[in-house]
């Protein structure tokens, strides 16, 4: 296929709009949550505003900020890291959303508990524990933080609740739940992390009841069209073999539980959207989730990159990589949304060259654009 006629394809299709709930999304393009580190204390400011903006501005259909813990003292390691709870803290958010709305854009906060990823010491509030479902971190058997009471259970899922009850209530579109890498509701999920003995623990269908009840609680706290989206992967932090679920049947047993909980859309993330996830299958992990549950889910994965994973991270991806593999894969209507990390990161006007079809004016991802803001 020449260039021009694969510009004419990615701009029919990506220009399509898709429903989640009660947000219609203008195309099919996402900003995928990237760590930044930008908001001292935990506050995001104009300069986070207005990095947002310029994505919407260009044409982004959906903006999946940042991480953004909830308010629980345990759940983050950073003062650097916005946090989604707080006077101050959720002023700075309602700026960011206004300026995403006023750029014609449609933006969700990720709400985020890291869990045993945590060291004791750390920001922004220090004296905190580490806790998890069994207080073991990913590849080590020694218990260094906290098993989680019944107590640190409800108190985590009622600071999820909050913190989406004020993301509809400050003007945000909807919210996800970061369910994914290793933090701690995909520490539950996995039997890696969680050895616990009790109703929490054991089966795939008993690790999945702590996220089941954070996304009930969630549901409960927002208008019923709010949109509530679950983010999740095989794959963890240090442990890129890991996996949840090791046939269709065993993530059909996973997903069931969140989708009758209430999620209105998955985030299924891979490193290489382009891989298929079980054998037998060309499906990726979306397009396996979008089968087993009939939800609109988003893929990632090296969206915009070509080569390894890690030597993408570090700026060795072409800008257009994939392409026609990705528009051919939304065309059979494998999943519903693409979500863009580093190469929106290196060109916040992606998003608008590739729907006008200007390939040739795309930025290749550099590793110094986490630098600063652009």
């Amino acid at each position: 296929m020449t260039l021009a006629a694969s510009a004419e394809r990615a701009a029919q299709i990506l220009s399509r709009p898709v429903s989640l709930n009660g947000l219609t999304v203008p195309n099919r393009i996402v900003m995928a949550p990237m760590t930044r580190q930008f908001s001292p204390g935990g506050i995001p400011g104009e300069d986070v505003a207005s990095y947002y903006a310029r994505r919407a501005a260009a044409g982004v259909g959906l903006i999946v900020t940042e991480g953004t813990y909830v308010g629980h003292a345990s759940a983050g390691q950073s003062d650097r890291i916005p946090r989604f709870h707080g006077e101050e803290q959720l002023a700075g958010w309602a700026k960011v959303a206004d300026a995403v709305h006023a750029a014609g854009g449609a933006i969700v906060p990720q709400l985020w508990h890291i869990g045993m990823v945590r060291k004791q010491g750390e920001p922004p509030f220090a004296d905190a524990p580490a806790v998890g479902p069994s207080g073991l971190r990913i590849g080590e058997d020694e218990v260094t933080g906290r098993a989680m009471t019944r107590t640190d259970l409800d108190d985590v899922i009622g600071a999820f609740a909050e913190a989406a009850a004020a993301a509809e209530r400050i003007g945000f579109d909807g919210v996800e739940i970061h369910g994914a890498h290793g933090y701690l509701v995909d520490q539950f999920l996995w039997s890696g992390t969680n050895r616990r003995t009790d109703a929490y623990g054991g089966g795939i269908v008993a690790r999945t009841r702590f996220a089941a009840e954070i996304v009930a609680a969630v549901r409960a706290a927002v208008s019923p069209s709010f949109p509530v989206l679950f983010r999740y992967s095989q794959w963890k932090q240090d442990a890129y073999d890991a996996r949840l679920a090791g046939t269709p049947e065993e993530l059909a047993d996973l997903l069931t539980p969140l989708a009758d909980a209430g999620v209105d859309a998955f985030h299924a993330s891979t490193r290489r959207y382009w891989l298929p996830e079980f054998d037998g299958s060309d499906l990726n992990l979306a397009g396996w989730t979008k089968k087993l549950t009939g939800k609109p889910v988003i893929t990632v994965g090296s969206v915009g990159l070509d080569g390894d994973f890690i030597k993408a991270f570090q700026g060795e991806g072409a800008p257009l990589a994939g392409l026609d593999n990705l528009l051919d894969r939304l065309e059979a209507d494998e999943f519903d949304l693409v979500a863009v990390g580093r190469a929106l990161l290196a060109d916040p006007h992606w998003a608008a060259k590739v729907l006008a079809g200007r390939f040739d004016e795309l930025t290749a991802y550099d590793a110094k654009a986490l630098a600063s803001l652009t």
